[in-house]
């Protein structure tokens, strides 16, 4: 791995160790949400002035009113997808930001789309995962709220901003054993996830969160 890959001071793979060792220490327990984490340097998707806290267990900002998400979320949201089964299969991202956590996901599955309403975003998240040998997910601009009909079903979806109410779009392109897991509410917000069986769906109620809106239209 180069030197702006591997890091260096703050950046460095040690840094990245502490913050696995954080994880571990938060409750996440699946070591392949863990290695998946830990293959991924996660300053390369933050400004460059904000590298330094990199690995620091906490939401940073991206501009257009965005944010990194806080690595604990994004590892909790993987291990409740991943509970269970050997791989995540399809897989949507709703909200691709910087595309950290579709590089994360990447890790987990060979076929991994992204969609990102911001196009600004999107061109970054497409210049950070560039610089990753081997990392390959499809990145569309397009509304995330209506999911990518397209390409589904999907196996797995992760949705990165916060929805008033499960979007049915991303409810019909989940594959039948396969989950969601996405934040609802406004104010007050919670991780919800969604399993779908042959009978329907079932709805479960997981911790507090704090996320953007998941907001409809492309910019």
């Amino acid at each position: 791995m180069n030197s702006a890959l591997s890091g260096i001071g703050m950046t460095s793979q040690r840094t990245r160790a502490r913050m696995i060792d954080r994880l571990r220490a938060k409750g996440i327990v699946s070591e392949t949400v863990l290695a998946a984490m830990a293959a991924v340097p996660r300053h390369i998707f933050v400004e460059e002035a904000l590298a330094s806290r990199a690995y620091e267990d906490t939401a940073l900002p991206l501009g257009f009113s965005q944010t990194i998400s806080q690595p604990y979320i994004v590892a909790r949201m993987i291990e409740t997808l991943l509970a269970g089964r050997s791989g995540l299969g399809r897989t949507l991202e709703v909200g691709t930001g910087c595309g950290y956590q579709a590089a994360v996901l990447a890790q987990l599955s060979p076929d991994v789309y992204s969609v990102e309403r911001i196009e600004p975003l999107l061109n970054l998240a497409r210049r950070n995962l560039a610089q990753l040998p081997g990392i390959r997910v499809h990145l569309e601009h397009s509304d995330g709220s209506m999911g990518l009909p397209q390409v589904a079903p999907f196996d797995s979806i992760i949705v990165a901003a916060a929805a008033g109410r499960v979007p049915p779009e991303l409810l019909r392109q989940l594959a039948v054993g396969g989950r969601l897991v996405l934040p609802v509410g406004g104010n007050e917000q919670y991780l919800c996830l969604v399993e779908r069986n042959s009978q329907g769906y079932t709805e479960s109620r997981l911790e507090a969160v704090r996320f953007v809106p998941l907001l409809p239209g492309v910019e």
